[in-house]
């Protein structure tokens, strides 16, 4: 049976190989293996959200990338504002090793990478963005629990970030999102990649 790349620990064998990517006007180098996902180039719609996102929507410094992969989200964000921390999570423990090889690699030291199945280990409650391009092969149920499980980590007045193909089932991640949150803008669109993004607003004098 194929691994997928949500797979806690990958059987593939080991293949290791480098590829770049210029991400915020960042050109970023960043080692990949077999059981990871998009390994031979940073996924399209990695890249559409990483050019949508505006860092100064964020309400704290402190940024949660759910299935980070082997990093390149995470970590461009990261390289390109030094001023923000970034968790980054993922189930599959040969990504994360990759995760932590590439910001080394890339002289980013404002990260913590760490093995979390969506929120399970994570605590912090003081997000100002989740940011996620959520693994479409683990199921609808998957992604939904990453859109509504995201309000818990967040701070007021944070921010959920997605990208998601309309074809893979964007509109209704748009739907959750605004059934969850109350509001949901699209602030990116490429080739049928939706970049979504809601606000926790929480009620004044509450």
């Amino acid at each position: 049976m194929t691994d997928h790349y949500f797979t806690s620990k990958p059987s593939a064998d080991k293949n290791e190989k480098k590829i770049e990517a210029r991400l915020k006007g960042q050109q970023m180098t960043f080692t990949t293996d077999a059981g990871v996902f998009s390994r031979d180039r940073v996924d399209f719609g990695s890249k559409v959200m990483i050019e949508a996102i505006d860092e100064r929507a964020f309400s704290t410094g402190e940024v949660l990338d759910v299935g980070c992969g082997y990093g390149p989200v995470g970590l461009s964000l990261a390289k390109a504002n030094p001023s923000l921390h970034i968790d980054m999570i993922d189930v599959n423990e040969r990504a994360l090793e990759l995760a932590k090889k590439n910001a080394e690699l890339n002289g980013v030291s404002n990260v913590s990478i760490f093995l979390s199945s969506i929120y399970e280990q994570v605590e912090k409650q003081t997000y100002g963005a989740v940011i996620s391009n959520p693994p479409i092969r683990a199921g609808k149920q998957t992604v939904h629990q990453i859109i509504t499980d995201a309000k818990k980590h967040l701070a007021d007045n944070g921010v959920l970030i997605i990208v998601i193909q309309k074809k893979q089932g964007a509109p209704s991640a748009k739907k959750v999102m605004e059934e969850t949150y109350g509001n949901v803008t699209r602030i990116g669109l490429d080739k049928g990649y939706w970049v979504l993004q809601s606000e926790k607003v929480t009620p004044n004098n509450l």
